[in-house]
C-alpha cells in the first residue's frame, strides 16, 4: 500500500519507547488501582482482575514496536506521504502546494529521547497531518525542504506549469519564466499566454 517509486523513511525506534512506558504506566496505575477496592472490599476472589493489566502489558509490548515500525514518511514528487498500521493500514497524501505551515513539536520527554513530532497545516482540515517520533535533525530538514517546495509549487501551478516533480522545479527568473525541459512548458506556449494576457 505505497505510491510506485517512493522511498520511505522509517522513524526513529525510540517512539516505541516513549510509548511502551505510557501503556506500561497506565498498567501499573490499574494494577494498583484494583490492589486498593480488593482491599478496601476484603475480597481476595478479585485478585484475579490483575490477569487484565497483565493482558494488556503483554500486547502492548507486542503491538506498539509493530506499530512504530509501520509508521513511516516519504517525500513523494507532489505530496508528502505518511504511511501507518499494522492491521489496519492507512496512508495520507499531504500536497506540497497545500501545505501553509510545519510546526515542530517537542516537549520535555521528547528532548530527553531526542525525537520530534511534525506537524503539518493545510487550507482544509481533512489534509492536516501529524508525525511523530522524527530524530531532530530529520524534522528540522523536513521542515526546510517542505518550506520550501509548497510555495514554489504553488506559484508554478498558479503560472499554469504542471512539473514532473518540486525538486526539478527552480525558481523563476525576474519574476518570469522562460520554460525549459524541466518545467514541460515550451518557450513559445508561454509568449503565447503572455501575449493573451495583454
Amino acid at each position: 500500500m505505497s505510491p510506485d517509486g517512493v522511498d520511505f523513511q522509517h522513524v526513529s525506534p525510540k517512539l516505541a519507547t516513549l510509548r511502551l512506558g505510557n501503556a506500561l504506566a497506565l498498567c501499573g496505575a490499574l494494577c494498583g488501582a484494583i490492589s486498593g477496592l480488593v482491599l478496601i472490599v476484603d475480597i481476595p476472589a478479585l485478585w484475579w482482575l490483575m490477569l487484565v493489566p497483565a493482558a494488556i502489558a503483554l500486547f502492548c509490548l507486542g503491538l506498539v514496536p509493530a506499530q512504530v515500525r509501520a509508521l513511516r514518511y516519504a517525500l513523494a514528487d507532489t505530496d508528502f506521504v505518511i504511511r501507518r498500521g499494522v492491521f489496519s493500514r492507512s496512508l495520507t497524501l499531504v500536497p506540497y502546494g497545500r501545505i501553509q505551515y510545519v510546526d515542530i513539536y517537542q516537549g520535555p520527554v521528547l528532548r530527553l529521547l531526542g525525537i520530534s513530532t511534525i506537524k503539518l497545516s493545510t487550507a482544509s482540515a481533512k489534509t492536516d497531518a501529524t508525525l511523530s517520533g522524527v530524530p531532530v535533525a530529520d524534522a528540522a530538514r523536513l521542515r526546510d525542504v517542505l518550506a520550501e517546495r509548497g510555495p514554489l509549487l504553488r506559484r508554478h501551478r498558479s503560472r499554469g506549469l504542471e512539473a514532473a516533480s518540486p525538486a526539478h522545479i527552480r525558481p523563476p527568473r525576474r519574476g518570469k519564466c522562460h520554460g525549459c525541459r524541466r518545467c514541460g512548458v515550451p518557450e513559445q506556449r508561454l509568449r503565447d499566454r503572455a501575449h493573451a494576457q495583454r
